[in-house]
């Protein structure tokens, strides 16, 4: 790349120091120093006149900004897994190739999946703010105080069983939890059996028979409120639903209704569906201990932003070097 006039790179948040380091010494790179979110009017701006944008899931690349782009834009690299904030299908119409950064995330975001599998029932979010709150003074053990439910022998049902869904159920099968999942697709037998799953081809049938249900899929139009007021009516009182997919594939209006009329006995959620706003009624059920509400912090780990922003260089790299990006993202076929 050394003999090439370097590509203009505009990217619109600040990302690890490894990353915008070696992205400067790769390309024309113009860096968000102080992590302010960049307007419509400033992504417009920018459009007009880069080679290449590099926006993240708070970006809403959508058709309108795609065709007000500037000839020279020929890419959108994003930094993230998901890619439904940029219009696939627009910016093929345009000519612009769409990249992400997946698989880079599974084991993060599983990790938090089985935390919060973990903090609702066994109430550790409240028992963490009652040690604060009274600054330590508590009282001392009892046999009946902060009495949760336990986790071993419960059964969990996975909504989406691809990279994510499949690594949290290994881990909630180490926790001695059965792991029942519905997915478009069958998984493997081999997968099957060594996670001793058990398929659902309805999502309904699951629902009703297990005590946790954890959100696993990707966004997409199809799963847009997924988990419906109806869906979320089939969960038995005692259950609990977790998602650290988008906020979009939970009915929250929904949840926050079924929750307060104890149709369910809480929830844990890194994802709301308005980001960054947060329903006021959630936050009210999570000081009423209903559930534990998470920043969407899953995929927060300084390792996995680093692999992000080392997959966005080589999506880059490869594209300007003349070949297929690893990372293309096609449109979907209708």
């Amino acid at each position: 790349m050394s003999n090439k006039k370097k590509p203009l790179v505009y990217i619109t948040r600040k990302l690890p120091d490894p990353v915008e380091t070696r992205m400067r010494e790769l390309f024309e790179a113009e860096l968000n120093i102080d992590d302010t979110p960049r307007t419509r009017g400033d992504l417009a701006a920018a459009m007009a006149r880069v080679d290449v944008l590099v926006p993240t899931v708070t970006d809403r690349i959508d058709a309108e900004l795609i065709e007000a782009a500037g000839p020279q834009l020929k890419l959108i690299a994003s930094f993230s897994n998901g890619i439904d904030h940029v219009d696939v299908e627009a910016a093929a119409r345009k000519g612009i190739t769409v990249t992400n950064t997946p698989n880079v995330l599974t084991e993060d975001t599983a990790d938090m999946a089985m935390a919060l599998i973990l903090s609702v029932p066994r109430r550790l979010a409240e028992g963490a703010r009652i040690l604060t709150d009274r600054k330590g003074e508590w009282g001392g053990w009892s046999p009946t105080w902060m009495l949760g439910h336990r986790i071993w022998g419960k059964r969990l049902g996975i909504i989406g069983m691809g990279r994510i869904g499949t690594a949290v159920a290994r881990r909630a099968k180490a926790f001695g939890l059965a792991i029942h999942y519905h997915n478009r697709h069958r998984v493997s037998p081999q997968t099957e059996a060594s996670l001793e799953a058990t398929y659902w081809d309805s999502l309904d049938q699951m629902l009703a028979r297990v005590d946790i249900v954890s959100v696993n899929c990707p966004s997409t139009p199809a799963t847009y409120h997924l988990m419906s007021a109806r869906r979320l009516a089939l969960m038995q009182p005692t259950s609990y639903l977790v998602n650290t997919a988008r906020g979009g594939v939970v009915d929250e209006t929904a949840l926050i209704k079924c929750i307060r009329e104890g149709k369910i006995a809480g929830a844990g959620l890194d994802v709301f569906e308005n980001e960054p706003i947060v329903n006021p009624k959630l936050l009210k059920l999570a000081h009423e201990n209903k559930v534990v509400l998470l920043p969407h912090m899953s995929s927060a780990t300084i390792e996995g932003r680093i692999d992000m922003g080392e997959k966005v260089i080589i999506n880059i790299r490869t594209y300007f070097d003349g070949h297929r990006p690893p990372d293309r993202v096609l449109p979907r076929r209708t």
